[in-house]
């Protein structure tokens, strides 16, 4: 199953006023990991979007378990891997992890989606099976 190993430095402009990261911020850090998971992949998603013709692969449920904070000029990991796929629809896995410690673990529900027709609606398409192919290569993610 392919993984990716993404370093952050927590940033001042990371935090709120209590010193720990304001908790939208790690949304953007799991969105910013989910597109290196797939540029692992050898999917980029100028690239993607062309060659699929899809829209986006767009969040439509995420649920976090907050378990240890994060605050100014801390260093954290954030593993991140595809956990299920369905047909139209995958979850993505991410642990930030601090030292040893998972600080937080998130599960982002994506849809592989194209406009309909020539509107600006959305639908669900089918994954094609080449693009979970590519995230069962076997690699591992960066050391």
């Amino acid at each position: 199953m392919l993984t990716n190993r993404q370093n952050i430095r927590i940033e001042w402009g990371d935090c709120d006023p209590a010193g720990i990261v304001y908790f939208p911020r790690y949304f953007e850090f799991f969105d910013a990991c989910t597109r290196a998971l797939f540029e692992r992949a050898g999917l980029f998603k100028r690239d993607m979007l062309k060659k699929y013709e899809i829209a986006g692969i767009p969040v439509v449920d995420v649920k976090a378990n907050f378990k240890i904070p994060s605050r100014f000029g801390d260093d954290v990991v954030v593993d991140s891997s595809v956990a299920t796929w369905g047909r139209s629809s995958f979850v993505v896995h991410h642990r930030l992890m601090k030292g040893n410690a998972i600080a937080i673990e998130c599960f982002e529900t994506r849809v592989w989606a194209a406009h309909r027709g020539d509107s600006e609606q959305l639908e669900a398409r089918t994954i094609p099976d080449a693009i979970k192919a590519m995230f069962h290569a076997g690699k591992r993610g960066k050391e």
